[in-house]
């Protein structure tokens, strides 16, 4: 029977801490991502082991639970309800504050009287207050409790260590644009299906209008990244998307900026990244020294004011040389190193998806989509796919007698053919060991074979961002045409299939052998 939504969500509340102490709720294509106010009150071996869950990351104060794809809307659904009617429960009869849990009602997935209570810290912001637990006959072992709170301080120090600038400011940013996946993909399938009709010379009645819908959002995209990012940095978004507007504007034709007039667009998504950014920076200085009587007038116009000036004499022009930089600079690469790069791209993807990181290169993946219609890493970065399906197809042919791990691969094979690798990886490669390597290995040599094409000249691209595997065919273009594109990219595949199916089978004797049906399996 299969588990529902709402019980896996059930069963995740109580073993990251309670709704206490989640303090977000997000989710990409397959993870659920949970902001934690305290990791140590997170089980993730507990989490690990919920059933539909495929893989727990932990990075800095953000717990990820991989779903997969389709479930993971579902679940996190779900999982907001819970949260919600967590508030609702727990709100004393006098206390308007949302989401302030008391010490009445029970928990889902929790008992009532281990909830813990909630005290305002300052503005916007909770602190766990421990519950007094009454004993009879007998002293309570203060010291114990000292030091059990100090060892639970010194792990959230080492935890808010761990969660270097680096990292946190490559999530945020994945924050800003993870949520335009969806609008990418559907505006780039269009755009696909409107290129082949065009070429066909099909439904010319139909062809612009298609191209209009899906070139909309690419239009205004600017906007959406500097709403996101004013909300993501704790800005009024409504200022960064009106600040980010400016990039796009037409009428920042007529303005000149270091001896040059500008283009609309100039910047691209970067430059409204910095717009918003600068605007939310104007507006903290702001809301620190305005009058509150005032506040709602001068605040939003200095912002957009300052933001707005700043980004039209200095920002577009910056970032449209970084812009111009990033797409030189991946033509040049693939022109003159087309199979290294590729090899280096589509051997290291896979550790980059399994440290959640990956979602920082959806602003490069953009850039190149704005500038010249489709971004030329995507297919390269694929090819860790392909491997990682090799790999497990080695697996399920070595290990004959285990019947639970190929029950794993048969459920897990269909998302990886779509290039969804999650589940292959935490469910069969990475608990295996070896077979994650030899994975990476099939993806370096499919990458290594649409680079060397790329050498010859023959690009390939994608119109949009998301989909992988079989699922990117729908998207893929190039520089001599979608069908040469679709070819080079199949070839692709299947080195990459090949090579790491290969590879695993013959280097799986380290982790276990035909007639084994417990393969040793590393940590």
């Amino acid at each position: 029977m299969q588990r529902s939504s709402y019980d896996t969500a059930a069963a995740l509340l109580p073993l990251v801490g309670g709704p206490g102490n989640v303090t977000s709720v997000a989710h990409c294509m397959t993870r659920l991502r949970l902001g934690i106010a305290a990791r140590e009150r997170v089980d993730a071996e507990a989490v690990r082991a919920v059933p539909g869950v495929l893989g727990v990351v932990t990075d800095g104060d953000t717990l990820q639970v991989v779903i997969g794809p389709g479930a993971v809307v579902a679940v996190t659904a779900e999982f907001e309800k819970l949260l919600d009617a967590a508030a609702t429960a727990h709100r004393g009869p006098d206390d308007d504050r949302p989401g302030d849990f008391g010490s009445g009602a029970p928990l889902p997935g929790g008992s009532g009287g281990a909830s813990p209570r909630r005290a305002p810290k300052g503005r916007g912001e909770l602190r766990e207050q421990p519950r007094r637990t009454r004993t009879r006959g007998r002293r309570p072992d203060h010291d114990a409790a000292d030091l059990a709170a100090r060892g639970a301080e010194l792990k959230a120090a080492r935890a808010r260590r761990n969660a270097t600038p680096v990292k946190t400011a490559l999530r945020r940013i994945a924050d800003v644009f993870v949520p335009l996946i969806p609008a990418l993909i559907g505006c780039g399938v269009l755009a696909g299906l409107g290129g082949l009709l065009v070429n066909a010379g099909w439904l010319p009645w139909l062809t612009p209008a298609l191209a209009a819908v899906a070139s909309g959002f690419m239009a205004l995209i600017s906007v959406f990244v500097g709403y996101n990012t004013a909300k993501v940095f704790g800005g009024t978004p409504v200022l960064g998307g009106a600040v980010a507007a400016v990039v796009v504007y037409p009428g920042v034709a007529k303005v000149t900026a270091f001896g040059v007039a500008l283009a609309p667009g100039q910047g691209g998504v970067l430059g409204a990244l910095a717009a918003a950014l600068l605007a939310v920076g104007v507006e903290r200085w702001c809301r620190g020294r305005v009058p509150d009587a005032l506040d709602v007038l001068l605040t939003p116009t200095v912002t957009v004011l300052v933001a707005g000036l700043a980004t039209l004499y200095g920002l577009m022009y910056a970032a449209g040389l970084v812009s111009s930089a990033i797409g030189t600079a991946a033509n040049w690469l693939l022109a003159t190193t087309g199979p290294l790069a590729g090899l280096v791209l589509g051997g290291l993807f896979l550790p980059l998806v399994m440290l959640g990181l990956h979602q920082a290169l959806i602003p490069i993946h953009t850039t190149l989509i704005q500038q010249q219609g489709y971004t030329v890493l995507l297919p390269l970065l694929a090819m860790a796919g392909a491997g990682q399906v090799g790999a497990a197809l080695a697996v399920y042919a070595r290990l004959r007698h285990d019947t639970q791990l190929r029950t794993t691969i048969r459920s897990a094979l269909p998302a990886g053919l779509l290039g969804v690798g999650e589940p292959l990886i935490y469910g069969v490669s990475l608990p295996l060991g070896r077979p994650f390597l030899t994975a990476c290995a099939g993806g370096a040599a499919g990458g290594a074979f649409v680079g060397f094409f790329a050498v010859l000249g023959d690009r390939v691209g994608a119109t949009a961002i998301g989909p992988s595997g079989w699922a990117l065919f729908p998207l893929l273009t190039g520089n001599r045409g979608p069908a040469l594109a679709a070819a080079i990219y199949a070839g692709g595949l299947l080195t990459g299939y090949a090579v790491g199916f290969l590879a695993t089978y013959a280097g799986f004797s380290g982790a276990g052998s035909p007639g084994d049906p417990s393969p040793r399996r590393s940590g």
